[in-house]
Formats: C-alpha cells, structure tokens, sequence
C-alpha cells in the first residue's frame, strides 16, 4: 500500500490544502535569514579586511621608526666610544663639574624657599 506524497489526491490549485504553501512560506522566511546573516558575515569580513590594511600599515611605519631609531642609537654609540677612548681625567672633569652644578642649582633653589 502506498502512501499519497505531497500535493497528491489534492485538486489543482489548492496549494494551501495541500501544505505546500506552509513549506514554501517557511522556506522564504529561512531563506532571508539566511540572507541577513550572509550580509551580516560580509560586512564584517569587509571591516576585518580594513582592520587588517590599517594594521599593517602602523606596523610599517613603527618598523621604520625603528630603524631610525636604530640608527641613531648606533651614531651614539659610536660617539660614546670615541669619547671612552679618549683620555679619561677629562672625561672625569667634566662629570665632576656637571655635578656640583647640579647640587648648586639644588641648593639654590632650596635657599630660596
């Protein structure tokens, strides 16, 4: 005995008998969720790709600022170590007299409070 598929023994026409149109209404309301989460997904692959393009572009510029950085941190070294070679009583001098000057200032500026 077989049993009757969808829309069969039902008159022509009468799609809501049937249930056919219960499915096809379902099936709509699915589809543009389907849509609106598929719209959904794009937009914020579009705003990840952005995210993505500035980013890389900051790191870019931060690895270029590092190289100047770079740069010169090793002209200064380079200075440090001609003045390192250099005779050291100077060298000592002028920290000494850097320093009483500091204190001086210091004591100044106490005295005038």
């Amino acid at each position: 005995m077989r049993r009757a598929g969808l829309g069969e023994g039902v008159p022509t026409g009468n799609y809501v008998a049937s249930g056919y149109s219960v499915y096809e209404e379902e099936n709509e309301q699915l589809s543009e969720g389907l849509k609106e989460k598929v719209n959904a997904l794009k937009s914020l692959s579009i705003d990840i790709g952005t995210e993505v393009k500035y980013q890389n572009k900051m790191l870019v510029d931060m690895d270029t600022d590092f190289d100047s950085t770079g740069g010169l941190l090793g002209a200064t070294m380079g200075r440090l170590k001609l003045l390192s070679r250099g005779s050291q009583t100077k060298l000592f001098c002028y920290v000494l007299l850097f320093v009483l000057f500091v204190f001086f200032v210091l004591y100044w500026i106490i005295k005038l409070r």
